[in-house]
């Protein structure tokens, strides 16, 4: 039996001992996760494993004639040659059997050698051929390419016409093709959208070799592996289950450890604090000695508990308020060459409170939606019309690219932060993933990843009412993920998002729209309804007329039976689908003087006049009102930072009109709002 396998292994780099006295065994049948906080040393374990780092001390055995296939987390590209080409390459040790295979058959002939050891050997090559799957190869490379997301037309392709994501699915579909005893897989659903990660995720669930991998999908974890493997201040130890049960028996291990870590941090904080305060006073230099001296010794003997067990919430300023209906999109279309059609005829309503999921293949216009929504395309056809008082927050990965300049992350985030958030600043930046000396980075010298990261806290940190956000999970570990997704739980405004983490959609979305080149569809459900559906669609048992009715986005109402061939849209009741055909659209119907609702063509010329006159007039109220608690809420800012200044809260008559005035602008805002939601509302019926 093939297997990789480590004794008492021990590497370090200068002072600091990455893995101490480390022993795992890999073999067929294994099906492992390797985990531990950023910069523990996950990848450099992987590379000791696949042999590419040689370790301090310790042995590496590996079995004879043991492949062993790794993949990295990034920086593997391919050029020169097609991708059915590439993907040939994968086979190698195919080829050179062949050849091995060929000049035995030239020595059998001419009578060379001891004809029984070439005999012997001509048998084991023919049979490690067969087994390897060489003899296959072409359906193979077409059926691992082709799960991976790649298209028939992109087999002729040159290599490098495919973006850095792809040639990472080229490299992880090579290391496939090869078949090997041990696969040790770094990260490899980074570049993949959830339907590769599905089909990855049944690879391996068949996949007779054993494997080791790295990932921050906890929902692919959770159905790939049967043992964790966790690398802690050099020290690694087997637990066995899935991930999840993993971290349940990890936390309640260390449940007395991270009160007594609670205990200390508190301890240091009111030491620090007190060194802080009266170190540079003369009568308190002594007292200030003594606790640094205290502090010195709780330091040396300091609890470490690891980053995926530290609990850190926080939440969103709170969401402005906001109409019911957040956003209207009508037969918005979408085409970059004027002939195919991204999106065609969409029509799409946002309620508040919705957290829609977008789903589709990659090119099915998730992005260019979110785009078109955000105000960012302009380039379309159709119309987005938004609620009264929506404030929209957009996040992509091209937010990135806008942040620039000598700051230093800590000082960026303080910026946007608002006043009451500013003591958690440092907790939201470990959360995610800007931890000890790194929050004083500046711009200029981050990754791509960090300034992701530092975009999307920029985000959240903003006061708005309709968040819009693509991938907000790249580039994020899985305790990062939780922290996101509870807060985002929490939001009370809406959210539209794109994301590959199943675990993350599932736990987030409540409504899913799906799109398909040309078409859509709503679900009313969850993910995990979503997914049902399409199950059995694909099982082809019927849907039932009162889950929807069906449109193809031209207003055309389609069969149930089509269902499985065109992929239509059932737009389900009160999920804010076009109504059926003969009826009216909420943005078709009017309201007359009197509040009963009728068709705009049944409304005189003078009607609607005077109906037009009234919406302006509301809308104006609703932005006046508007204008007058932004002014009042900064106003109240100005005087809560002046709370504190020394030279007003060490003066108690300053501070109680200070206090005062506080109380007097909270109390106006608390007027205002109320006033706010009434125009809000007398609008909304418009």
């Amino acid at each position: 039996m093939a297997f990789v396998q480590f004794s008492k292994v021990s590497l370090a780099f200068g002072d600091r001992d990455i893995l101490k006295d480390v022993s795992v065994n890999l073999a067929a049948g294994s099906k492992a996760a390797l985990t531990g906080a950023n910069g523990t040393g996950k990848s450099t374990l992987i590379k000791v494993m696949a042999g590419l780092i040689q370790p301090d001390d310790g042995n590496r055995s590996v079995s004879k004639d043991a492949r062993i296939a790794y993949l990295p987390q990034s920086g593997l590209t391919h050029h020169g040659c097609t991708l059915r080409e590439e993907a040939d390459k994968a086979f190698d040790f195919g080829y050179k059997l062949q050849e091995e295979l060929d000049k035995i058959g030239d020595d059998l002939k001419a009578g060379n050698g001891n004809q029984k050891v070439l005999l012997e050997r001509h048998d084991q090559i023919l049979t490690e051929i067969e087994n390897s799957g060489f003899n296959r190869r072409q359906a193979t490379a077409e059926q691992i390419l082709m799960g991976l997301g790649f298209s028939h037309e992109d087999l002729d392709k040159k290599c490098e016409e495919f973006s850095g994501g792809w040639q990472m699915r080229i490299a992880l579909a090579k290391n496939l093709m090869v078949n090997p005893d041990i696969l040790l897989l770094d990260e490899p659903t980074n570049y993949l959208d959830i339907e590769a990660r599905e089909w990855l995720e049944k690879f391996l669930n068949n996949y007779s070799g054993g494997f080791l991998l790295v990932s921050h999908d906890r929902y692919f974890l959770d159905h790939t592996i049967n043992e964790v493997y966790e690398l802690f201040n050099g020290d690694l130890h087997r637990y066995p289950g899935n991930f999840s049960h993993y971290e349940k028996v990890r936390e309640t291990e260390l449940e007395t450890l991270i009160k007594e870590y609670e205990k200390q941090q508190e301890e240091i904080r009111h030491l620090q604090e007190f060194i802080d305060r009266f170190g540079y006073k003369a009568s308190k230099a002594a007292q200030a000695q003594e606790r640094q001296k205290m502090l010195d010794k709780i330091l040396e003997h300091e609890i470490v508990i690891p980053e995926s067990l530290k609990k850190i919430h926080f939440k969103f300023p709170q969401a402005p308020h906001s109409g019911r209906l957040v956003a209207t999109l009508e037969k918005i279309t979408k085409s970059y060459d004027g002939v195919h059609k991204v999106l065609d005829n969409l029509d799409l309503l946002l309620e508040n409170g919705d957290r829609l999921v977008v789903a589709g293949h990659n090119g099915a216009g998730k992005s260019t939606l979110l785009r078109i929504l955000a105000g960012v395309d302009s380039d379309f056809e159709g119309s987005v019309k938004l609620g009264a008082g929506v404030s929209i927050g957009y996040f992509s990965q091209d937010n990135a690219e806008t942040l620039k300049g000598s700051a230093t992350i800590l000082e960026t985030i303080e910026a946007d932060a608002p006043l009451e958030l500013i003591p958690k600043v440092r907790d939201m930046l470990g959360a995610f993933l800007f931890r000890g000396d790194d929050v004083f980075k500046s711009l200029d010298v981050l990754s791509g990843g960090e300034k992701s990261r530092v975009a999307l806290l920029k985000l959240l940190l903003k006061p708005v009412n309709l968040l819009i956000l693509d991938e907000p999970t790249n580039h994020l570990d899985m305790h990062s993920k939780d922290v996101l997704l509870e807060a985002l739980k929490d939001f009370g405004g809406t959210v539209i998002f794109v994301s590959h983490d199943r675990g993350f959609i599932e736990g987030l979305s409540t409504r899913v729209l799906e799109l398909k080149p040309g078409l859509f569809r709503t679900f009313p459900g969850d993910y995990s309804y979503y997914m049902e559906r399409l199950e059995r669609e694909a099982n082809g048992q019927e849907i039932s007329s009162e889950q929807g009715a069906i449109s193809n986005g031209k207003g055309k109402s389609l069969s149930p039976g089509v269902q499985a061939s065109l992929s239509p849209t059932p737009h389900s009741p009160g999920a804010g689908a076009p109504s059926p055909q003969g009826c009216h659209t909420d943005s078709e119907l009017l309201r007359n003087s009197t509040g009963k609702v009728v068709s705009d063509a049944r409304l005189s010329y003078e009607e609607k006049k005077k109906f037009e006159a009234e919406r302006r007039k509301a809308e104006k109220l609703v932005k006046s009102i508007e204008d007058e608690i932004a002014k009042t809420e900064e106003e109240k800012s100005i005087e809560e930072n002046k709370m504190a200044n020394p030279e007003v809260y060490s003066n108690g008559e300053k501070a109680k009109a200070v206090q005062a005035r506080i109380s007097e602008l909270s109390a106006k805002l608390d007027d205002l709002n109320a006033r706010w939601e009434e125009a809000a509302l007398k609008l909304e019926n418009f």
